[in-house]
C-alpha cells in the first residue's frame, strides 16, 4: 500500500503564466550543438570587456527589498492589469532564466558558457523579484510548478538571437521610459517596485549587446535572406507590444502615460538603439503601420470579448477574428521598411 503524493492546489496566477495564448511569453527550446559553434573571436577585445562586466555583477546587491513593499495594496489602482503585466514580466523572465541554464548545461563552448551563465543569473533574479511583489498581491506564481507543466516551444539558435537581442533591448526602453516619466510625474508612482527600474534594466540592456555581439561576430545571422526573417520578429515584438498594452491602458494611465504614445516611445528608442546590428527598422511614421497596429488592437480586443460570451457563434467570429488578424500582420509585412547599413567595426551603443 502506499500512500499517494498531492500537490497544493495551482492558483490563478500561476494558470495565468502557464497559458501558452497567442500574447503570452513562452518557453522555448533550441538546437544546442549549432549553438555550440558560435565564435566571436573577431570580436574578442569587446567580447572579454562584456563579459567581465558580466562577472563584476553591478546589480548583485539591487535586488533587496526595502520597508516601502510592505503595506496594504489591496486598493492599488488598476490592480488587475498591474498583476497582468507583473506576470507576463514574470513568465518572460522565466522562460529565460530556465532556457540559458539549458544552454549553459549543454554547451562545451566556453563562452557561450558564460554568457548564458551570466544571463541565467540576472534573469532568476529578476523573476524572484517580481515573485516577491505578486506575493504581496496574494498573487505569487509557483515557478516549480512551471517548471514541470509549462510547454516548450522550439526556436532555432538564430530566431533566439533576433527574438532575445529584441526582447531585451525592448524591455530596457519599456522599463527607463516608465522611470524617467515617474521621476518628472511622480503622482503615477503607484508601487514602489517601480523605483528599481534604472538599474534593473541596465542588466536588459548588457543582455542586448551581448547578443548584438554575438550577431556581429557572425555576420551571416544579418544579411542575405536573414533580413526577411529579422524583418518578421521586428514586426511580431513590435505588434504584440502594442496589442497587449493598450489591452491594459487602464495601467498605463494610473502611471501617467497614454499607452499609443508611450509604445512609439518605446518603438523609436529600441529602432534607435537596434541600428548597431540589425540591417532595417521599421517606418515608424506609417500611418498604414499605426493603423494596422490598431486593427489588431481592436480584433485582439474583439477576441478577447468572444471568449468571456462563448457559444457558436461567438466561436465563429473569433474565427473571422483571428484571421483578421493574420491578415494585418501580413499587410505589415509588405510596408516598405528602412534600411540600415550597421557600423563595420561594432561598438556598444550608450544606454538612455
Amino acid at each position: 500500500m502506499y500512500e499517494a503524493t498531492t500537490r497544493p492546489p495551482v492558483n490563478e496566477t500561476t494558470r495565468m503564466a502557464q497559458e501558452n495564448a497567442t500574447l503570452s511569453p513562452r518557453f522555448y527550446t533550441t538546437d544546442f550543438d549549432e549553438m555550440n559553434r558560435m565564435q566571436v573571436d573577431s570580436i574578442r577585445e569587446t567580447w572579454d570587456d562584456l563579459m567581465q562586466e558580466f562577472k563584476d555583477d553591478p546589480n548583485k546587491g539591487h535586488f533587496k527589498r526595502t520597508d516601502e513593499f510592505d503595506g496594504d495594496w489591496s486598493d492599488l489602482p488598476a490592480r488587475d492589469m498591474f498583476v497582468d503585466f507583473l506576470v507576463a514580466s514574470i513568465t518572460a523572465e522565466f522562460s529565460g532564466c530556465l532556457l540559458y541554464a539549458e544552454i549553459k548545461k549543454r554547451v562545451e563552448n566556453q563562452d557561450m558558457k558564460d554568457l548564458f551563465g551570466y544571463m541565467s543569473r540576472d534573469e532568476g533574479r529578476h523573476a524572484g523579484f517580481i515573485n516577491s511583489t505578486l506575493r504581496d498581491l496574494d498573487m505569487g506564481v509557483d515557478l516549480s510548478f512551471l517548471t514541470r507543466e509549462k510547454k516548450y516551444t522550439f526556436f532555432k539558435p538564430k530566431f533566439i538571437y533576433y527574438a532575445t537581442y529584441l526582447s531585451e533591448k525592448i524591455g530596457y526602453a519599456r522599463y527607463i521610459t516608465i522611470y524617467r516619466n515617474l521621476e518628472k510625474k511622480p503622482e503615477g508612482l503607484i508601487h514602489p517596485i517601480f523605483k528599481w527600474f534604472e538599474e534593473w534594466c541596465n542588466d536588459e540592456f548588457r543582455h542586448g549587446e551581448a547578443f548584438a555581439c554575438l550577431m556581429h561576430a557572425n555576420p551571416e545571422l544579418i544579411t542575405g535572406r536573414n533580413k526577411y526573417w529579422i524583418r518578421f520578429f521586428v514586426l511580431a515584438v513590435f505588434a504584440t507590444m502594442y496589442v497587449r498594452d493598450h489591452l491594459r491602458q487602464e495601467f498605463y494611465e494610473t502611471l501617467g502615460f497614454d499607452a499609443t504614445e508611450y509604445d512609439y516611445e518605446v518603438f523609436r528608442k529600441t529602432s534607435d538603439i537596434s541600428k548597431q546590428v540589425f540591417p532595417l527598422t521599421l517606418d515608424l511614421d506609417n500611418p498604414k503601420l499605426r493603423h494596422l497596429f490598431d486593427k489588431m488592437f481592436r480584433n485582439t480586443q474583439a477576441i478577447e470579448e468572444t471568449r468571456q460570451k462563448g457559444g457558436l457563434i461567438a466561436g465563429i467570429r473569433r474565427g473571422f477574428l483571428l484571421v483578421g488578424n493574420a491578415v494585418a500582420f501580413a499587410r505589415l509585412y509588405m510596408l516598405p521598411v528602412k534600411p540600415n547599413t550597421p557600423p563595420a567595426n561594432f561598438r556598444m551603443v550608450p544606454s538612455y
